[in-house]
């Protein structure tokens, strides 16, 4: 091992130590599940807009983005920005204070306790649905992030995949299962400042070893529909249109954020409802330019590879490592660039570790606290609870890794097909459960149950027809989720006086 490896291995092992350190720290303030799993309502606006932006800003920051660009250019993965950088926006001025309010009011801690709760589902249907809607999407959410753990260590010390992959599982689990919400939230907020540096350092270097910034641009405007908002070019050199069929599509990424578990349970858990403005406009301003930021890097690396300074990576899975291979570079130039690459792969391990812990505790509480106890109605004590939920968090782990045991599946694509299964299932649910005080239970498990099988049915089906069929699975199965839900909410009846009554409570409570 090379001494720019060493150091690159001890400024990760320092940072991945640290996480766990927290998660021991953490794990005393646990009372009970409610603790573990929504924090006790303690965040304040800085650690809740950066924890759900980090938690948000899985792999796909350092890796998916950069890659998407590095290969195709800028049509799909810079409407892919705007269409998220939109999203992430009207989720805090929309659902963000709305929800803390609502959730509180209904006792709910988590999600499918919320939807449950607000429709007074006493039989425990839309619970069990959406439970286990979050077991069947964030198990591949899940195992993009523990892929793309194992590609780093790989890439950089040719430790084998698999192994490499388990490890960082190991570490992931660790934190999240001894010190919960409150661990996974703080270490978020670590993790986004760790995520930013690796981003302004990437860009300082690689502009400057690209020869500056205008041979980036230069070497940009040089290839075939690179900077082309209308146009991009496919893996196999073609010419392809991105029309406003396409554009429309890629902008859909933004609907996501409404039904995004890890994302919501942010909001669920702000300590002063009147704090919310002053999150919002951190988390706003900080995504735009992460993002902005990773698309560039993706832009710059391609000018890397012209000059010769990284190879060419021809393939999506092959781009998703440029950040990589930049890093990689470094720590063969100086004990001091070596450190610095280091701080970048903990980036890269920031943003995956960051989603990662946010969806082993959704999914965990789906299970123990949503299916075992509200489906199943076991009566189970708040030590009992706390160790199914640790157990729970463990099994779904070795799903993930199991799932991700393909060193050759993309990042950008797997949580793509996940991110359109959390938007149309839960996104138009929220909306009408948040804004519609006519919407009822009939409409909700409806709903529910469209969003889900219209994603499967659209993304392994009707898009293999092409044409206008060949559309992001998330915009059709949202528009068809949200339109059964009022469909079939005015053709049965209307909501209890009681659920209005807290609705228009809730209300009252926004204004005051």
């Amino acid at each position: 091992m090379s001494t720019g490896q060493i150091c690159i291995l001890i400024t990760i092992i320092v940072y991945m130590l640290g996480m766990v350190i927290i998660g021991l720290v953490f794990s005393r303030k646990n009372k009970n599940v409610g603790d573990f799993y929504l924090g006790g309502r303690k965040l304040g606006p800085i650690v809740s807009a950066m924890s759900a932006e980090a938690s948000d800003m899985s792999s796909y920051l350092l890796m998916g983005l950069p890659g998407l660009a590095y290969l195709c250019g800028c049509a799909e993965v810079g409407w892919t920005v705007i269409g998220l950088a939109v999203g992430t926006y009207l989720n805090w001025l929309l659902v963000a204070k709305r929800l803390r309010v609502y959730s509180q009011k209904c006792g709910a801690i988590t999600l499918p306790d919320f939807f449950s709760n607000r429709y007074r589902d006493n039989k425990r249907i839309i619970m069990g649905i959406s439970a286990l809607i979050i077991l069947i999407f964030f198990v591949p959410y899940t195992a993009s992030g523990f892929k793309a753990c194992g590609t780093l260590f790989n890439s950089l010390f040719g430790i084998d995949y698999h192994v490499a992959m388990i490890i960082s599982a190991v570490v992931i689990i660790a934190y999240t299962s001894l010190g919960g919400f409150l661990a996974a939230s703080f270490t978020d907020l670590i993790q986004s400042i760790v995520m930013t540096t690796a981003l302004v350092i990437l860009v300082v270097f690689g502009v400057n070893k690209a020869g500056g910034f205008d041979a980036v641009m230069d070497n940009a405007k040089s290839l075939t529909n690179y900077l082309s908002m209308t146009k991009t070019t496919n893996e196999a050199g073609e010419s392809v249109s991105f029309g406003f069929l396409s554009i429309v599509s890629t902008l859909a990424w933004g609907l996501g954020y409404f039904g995004m578990p890890h994302i919501l349970l942010r909001f669920m858990a702000i300590n002063d409802k009147n704090k919310v403005k002053t999150s919002r406009r951190i988390a706003s301003i900080w995504v735009v330019i992460a993002m902005g930021v990773a698309v560039f890097i993706g832009i710059i690396g391609n000018a890397l590879s012209a000059n010769g300074t990284v190879g060419k990576l021809t393939t999506s899975a092959d781009s998703e490592t440029i950040v990589l291979k930049i890093a990689e570079y470094m720590s063969k130039h100086g004990v001091a660039l070596a450190l610095i690459g280091g701080l970048i792969f903990a980036g890269i391990l920031a943003c995956t570790m960051s989603t990662s812990d946010s969806q082993l505790l959704a999914a965990s509480s789906s299970m123990s606290e949503n299916i075992f106890k509200g489906v199943f109605k076991m009566k189970i004590s708040e030590k009992t609870s706390m160790l199914i939920a640790r157990g729970v968090l463990i099994v779904i782990a070795v799903l993930g890794v199991i799932l991700a045991w393909d060193p050759n599946s993309s990042v950008f694509r797997v949580v793509s097909f996940a991110w359109a299964g959390f938007g149309a299932t839960f996104g138009p649910l929220m909306l009408c459960a948040l804004f519609w005080k006519r919407s009822n239970k009939y409409g909700a498990i409806a709903g529910l149950i469209v969003g889900a099988v219209t994603i499967f049915v659209w993304k392994f089906g009707i898009s293999k027809l092409g044409g206008v069929f060949a559309i992001y699975e998330l915009l059709p199965a949202f528009i068809l989720a949200l339109a059964t839900i009022i469909i079939v909410s005015l053709l049965t009846a209307k909501p209890d006086d009681e659920i209005v009554e807290e609705f228009e409570t809730v209300k009252k409570e926004l204004k005051a």
